[in-house]
Order: C-alpha cells, then sequence, then structure tokens
C-alpha cells in the first residue's frame, strides 16, 4: 500500500529573526528607564545609582522632584515585534557628564529615540544635535507627563526646531503599545531613509 506524504507533518521551519539596535536618549528625568522597562520582554538592565546631595548643583530636579536615583551607564532591554525582528534598545545616561558613553552606546545602532518633557524641552536640544551631527536617524517622542502642559505636535515640532521628516509622536512611556508605536515609527523611519540613499542617482 502506497501512502503519500503527509502535509500536516511537516515543521515549520524556525524564522531566523533580524536584530536591531536602537538608542533610547533624552535629557535627565525624562522618562528614559521606564520606557526601556514598559517594553522589554526581558528584565532590563540597569546602571543606576542613588542621587546624592554632591550632585544636586549639577543635577536639574525641575519637574522630577521626587526622582532618587539616576543612569549612570545605560539601560537594557530586548522587545519582539514580529516573529522575524527583534529591537535591543539601550538607554542613554542623561546627565552631561556621563556623555561620553554615548559614543560606545552608538556604535551599530539602526536609530534612536529621543524622549522629550515639555516642561524642560530645552533638555533635548543636545541629544537631537548629537544624532543630526552623526547622520542617525531618530525620531522625537514627547513623553505626556501627568500636570504637563499640553501642546500640538507642530508646535513642539517649531520649537525643537526639527526636519519635516523627523516623526514626532505624543506617547506615555509607562505604557507598553504607546512604546511600541514609538520603535516602529523609528525602524520604519530609519529603513525609509536608507532606502533612500541606495537609490541611483538620476542623470
Amino acid at each position: 500500500m502506497a501512502f503519500g506524504r503527509s502535509s500536516t507533518g511537516r515543521r515549520k521551519r524556525p524564522v531566523e529573526p533580524v536584530t536591531l539596535k536602537l538608542l533610547v536618549a533624552g535629557g535627565f528625568g525624562v522618562g528614559k528607564t521606564t520606557l526601556v522597562g514598559a517594553v522589554s520582554e526581558i528584565r532590563p538592565l540597569r546602571t543606576e545609582e542613588t542621587l546624592t546631595e554632591a550632585g544636586r548643583p549639577v543635577d536639574d530636579l525641575r519637574g522630577v522632584e521626587t526622582k532618587s536615583t539616576t543612569t549612570v551607564a545605560m539601560d537594557f532591554g530586548r522587545i519582539t515585534v514580529r516573529e522575524d525582528l527583534v529591537l535591543y534598545l539601550f538607554g542613554t545616561p542623561g546627565q552631561d557628564r556621563f556623555w561620553f558613553l554615548w559614543d560606545e552606546l552608538a556604535q551599530g545602532a539602526l536609530g534612536a529615540v529621543v524622549l522629550c518633557d515639555t516642561r524642560r524641552l530645552e533638555d533635548s536640544f543636545a541629544a537631537i544635535d548629537y544624532f543630526e551631527r552623526r547622520g542617525i536617524p531618530f525620531a522625537v517622542a514627547v513623553n505626556c507627563f501627568e500636570g504637563a502642559a499640553r501642546f500640538p505636535a507642530g508646535t513642539v515640532r517649531t520649537a525643537l526646531d526639527l526636519d519635516p521628516d523627523v516623526p514626532l509622536m505624543m506617547c506615555d512611556a509607562r505604557d507598553r503599545e504607546s512604546v511600541k508605536a514609538v520603535l516602529v515609527a523609528v525602524v520604519e523611519h530609519a529603513l525609509t531613509l536608507a532606502a533612500r540613499t541606495r537609490e541611483p542617482a538620476v542623470t
């Protein structure tokens, strides 16, 4: 008796996911550690230290007076966006005195999220300038803190002097789906820019 090969017995070949590195940057106390922790499917790696009296002259606590710790090296998390796409998230330290770490963290990054607080938008300028100068694609995410003034996206874009093609979104750094939407926007933006650079010049 002949038996045909059963299609139900075939095993689906496992998908080898593409892994991409993204940075999460922004000013001191803007919510970077919270954002990484909200979406990470593994226990996030955190390098936090307690704020001390010695740091008060250089750590601006306006708007985040209850903050008691700060990131001194990086945060690290991982999220599987799709079966074939995994994102590694590296949160950068916010204070000026730790910016020497940024160059190492930025190596191999596809893109970045610049997290902003409308109460201290000026704290975002350094991160935006850093990624613009190095040609690293980025999106701006406004973390909507409770009690903070809400402004139209166009007003925030003008205040930050962003190029028209830079994605700008409102988000809640505590909410997984809100953060996931921001990360997807960064990946799409970076891939769009990469595709443009590969397009042949029209003669």
